[in-house]
C-alpha cells in the first residue's frame, strides 16, 4: 500500500491538485484530501486507495520503500 505522505509528495511531483488526482482516481476531492490528511496509510474500503495508488503510477510515479518506515517515490518520465 502508500502513505498519506506518498500520495502528497507524488502530487507535488506532478504538480497536480487534489481534485485533478481524484477526478484521475475516479474518487471524490474529500477522499483525496481525507487520505492526505491521516498518518501512514489510510484507512481504505472497495480498493479505492488502490485506484488513488493506479491513478498516480499511470502518470509515471514509482513508489519507493515501506509505506511506515521509509516512503518514497520516484517520477519515471
Amino acid at each position: 500500500m502508500i502513505s498519506s505522505s506518498q500520495i502528497r509528495a507524488a502530487r507535488g511531483m506532478l504538480g497536480i491538485s487534489a481534485a485533478e488526482l481524484a477526478n484521475m482516481a475516479g474518487v471524490t476531492w474529500k477522499t483525496v484530501q481525507r487520505f492526505e490528511s491521516v498518518n501512514g496509510v489510510p484507512p481504505s474500503r472497495s480498493g479505492t486507495l488502490e485506484r488513488v495508488k493506479e491513478a498516480l503510477e499511470q502518470q509515471g510515479i514509482e513508489f519507493l520503500g515501506d509505506p511506515i518506515h521509509s516512503p518514497g517515490v520516484r517520477l519515471k518520465r
